[in-house]
């Protein structure tokens, strides 16, 4: 195992190699902070620092989720040498405690505007290292609409685009070939990248995983049927570039 400080003033991100599989809990200092050089990371959310943990947003106010499936973790946990919190944490995007985070989760339904400050939030943690995870529940065209808005506010000369299925996100710990959906035909993935690293990626059929959930479906909407997969991918992308 070993451990990687990336370039950027305040983020200090450890790493694994895919052959060993091995990796430790990754964190974003405040933007404010100066940088911190070999500093251990803190620890976060009343768990050991070995422990991977992923954030569920509370954004625009209080819009959240509750129907986008913790499963992945457990699955990251017996596919790869990757330690996880079992659960998601709350985190309002309107504190810095996003930061402390490696993977932000961002889905719901219905239309939403973000307030400057969580869009200035947004911006400084993509582009310091953080990977956002955002998919519309029940394919929501509210959402979509809303979600799309939001990203060409904070990334103005970063479109959203469609990912290709060779790029790397689909091979980290699973070689994904193709995307399956609920309902006929998916629609491609799609992704902002920040200084050639894939910061934002983006399912408008939505990855939310409902099967592993208590009280939720799709509601007519479609799905990516091989959601935990692709997501056990994703988080594996998070902490490894």
């Amino acid at each position: 195992m070993f451990i990687q400080y990336f370039g950027q003033p305040g983020w200090m991100k450890p790493c694994f190699t895919l052959a060993l599989l091995v990796c430790v809990t990754a964190f974003v200092e405040s933007a404010d902070a100066p940088a911190t050089g070999g500093r251990e990371p803190r620890q976060v959310g009343g768990e050991p620092d070995s422990i991977v943990q992923v954030a569920n947003l509370v954004y625009a106010g209080s819009k959240s989720s509750h129907c986008f499936s913790d499963h992945f973790l457990v699955a990251a946990e017996k596919e790869t040498a990757i330690s996880t919190s079992r659960r998601f944490h709350a985190v309002k995007l309107s504190t810095d405690e996003v930061y402390n985070y490696p993977l932000l989760i961002m889905t719901g339904e219905g239309t939403f505007a973000l307030p400057e400050q969580e869009r200035q939030t947004l911006k400084r943690y993509v582009e310091r290292g953080g990977f956002l995870l955002a998919s519309a529940s029940c394919s929501s065209e509210e959402w979509d609409k809303s979600f799309r808005r939001e990203m060409a506010t904070i990334f103005p000369s970063q479109t959203l685009a469609a990912l290709n299925l060779d790029h790397a996100v689909f091979h980290t710990v699973t070689d994904i070939t193709e995307l399956n959906a609920k309902h006929g035909k998916p629609k491609p993935l799609e992704g902002i990248v920040h200084e050639g690293r894939l910061g934002v990626l983006y399912s408008q059929d939505g990855l939310n995983d409902t099967p592993h959930t208590q009280g939720c479906c799709c509601c007519g909407g479609n799905e990516i049927a091989n959601a935990v997969q692709i997501n056990v991918n994703i988080l594996a992308y998070a902490l490894t570039y």
